[in-house]
């Protein structure tokens, strides 16, 4: 029987060297966990059960369990590469099949997916109609858009100023845009946008009226008018009175570009007469021209931006986070994937950074989380476990010998 319990032990030692084997091939596999090998002792029972002065039978292993720890996150700068920070496995789909990693190491294939370097593609929540929020009950590929981001026309132009309160009037009567004596100010020129993205210039002047605080505004799109003269009144603490709202709407502006026809609203809230000089404080639109697309960026939520030259941003999906209640109980598949099992229970998906799950690095990933010192200290004392086991083996021959050599 003693060589059958060395036998065990010589068994036991063997997987122990390769597990830490396994572990110290993986020690620069991306998202890798290592393992850890587990045993129990055996007994020879009967049926009334274990007798006082049983001796055990020897070892067996009873399971190989990897330790899903937390790897150091190491940067890479490279914006498709992402580890995350916290519980959770990336979701993706490998030829019809759910599959989970934590290998972030994610690239684009030829229609533009995103994937891992075995071609699983990596799941994300579509994006709803408004753009800003997402669907979490639907999960779809995560595909990048190589086409130009489509102009926006503009609705409004928001323009802030501050009127010298000692101004005169202008002494060439009646206005003339190419007369700078028939005005007080100007805006200078602001770039706005037809459908089309193709830019336009407009142009706001203030004139000085005879009533007190009294002010006109004339508005021009490329030289030609977009209505009447809009008046403007201030309090005698400077304030603006009217418009009473701030907005002055613009008559329709028809590009020769082919475009539809422009009508936007004139914002001037927050304008002031003050002091004596003239100062532009502030002049926004809300259009903007086509654009290229500049990169692909991941915030720590899992929303993936493409971020256009016209300084659109378009978020394509929000990355989906999968968690076990047994992580475990997983089914390694090779190269970093990990499939749902019984024993790993059901599994819950939902965006990073809620409930337990963890954020999302972007340009980072997770290193392996094998200790290679640890790894080398586990081989000595599994290689001295072996070495144990083998010289019993021996000293049992030869107690044996000894035995059958008794005359």
């Amino acid at each position: 029987m003693g060589f059958n319990i060395s036998l065990s032990g010589i068994n036991a030692a063997n997987a122990d060297l390769n597990v830490t084997a396994n572990n110290i091939a993986n020690v620069n596999t991306t998202g890798f966990k290592e393992s850890r090998a587990e045993f129990a002792d055996l007994f020879s029972a009967t049926s009334y059960g274990l007798s006082k002065n049983a001796i055990g039978s020897g070892v067996r292993l009873t399971n190989v369990a990897q330790q899903f720890s937390q790897g150091n996150n190491e940067q890479t700068g490279r914006s498709l590469d992402m580890a995350i920070s916290g519980e959770g496995f990336f979701t993706m789909t490998m030829n019809g099949a759910r599959v989970y990693s934590r290998a972030g190491n994610f690239q684009t294939d030829q229609a533009g997916f995103v994937v891992n370097p075995q071609g699983a593609r990596l799941q994300v929540f579509a994006p709803n109609a408004d753009g800003t929020s997402f669907d979490g009950g639907r999960l779809t590929d995560l595909q990048l858009l190589t086409t130009d981001s489509p102009p926006k026309q503009t609705s409004a132009v928001d323009v802030s100023f501050t009127l010298p309160a000692n101004a005169k009037q202008p002494t060439v009567t009646p206005f003339d845009p190419g007369d700078s004596n028939s005005y007080s100010h100007s805006t200078g020129g602001i770039t706005v946008y037809d459908s089309l993205g193709v830019s336009h210039i407009q142009t706001s002047y203030f004139v000085k009226t005879a009533g007190t605080n009294a002010w006109e505004v004339h508005n021009y799109v490329d030289g030609q008018s977009v209505g009447a003269p809009a008046p403007m009144a201030f309090s005698d603490a400077g304030a603006l009175t009217v418009p009473a709202n701030g907005k002055i709407p613009l008559t329709a502006f028809s590009p020769t570009t082919g475009a539809g026809t422009l009508t936007m609203t004139l914002n001037i809230m927050g304008s002031t007469q003050y002091g004596e000089k003239f100062a532009l404080r502030n002049t926004q639109q809300d259009g903007y021209a086509a654009g290229k697309l500049n990169e692909i960026t991941v915030s720590e939520e899992g929303v993936v931006y493409a971020r256009y030259s016209n300084g659109d941003d378009k978020a394509l999906g929000q990355v989906a986070l999968t968690t076990f209640n047994n992580a475990q109980g997983l089914e390694a598949k090779g190269n970093n994937l990990w499939v749902e099992t019984f024993n790993s229970g059901t599994a819950r998906t939902g965006a990073p950074d809620t409930s337990n799950l963890g954020k999302v690095q972007a340009g980072s990933l997770e290193a392996s989380t094998v200790d290679l010192t640890e790894q080398l200290v586990n081989m000595i004392t599994a290689q001295r476990n072996f070495q144990a086991n083998s010289q019993m083996v021996s000293t049992m021959d030869q107690i044996t010998q000894t035995i059958i050599n008794i005359r």
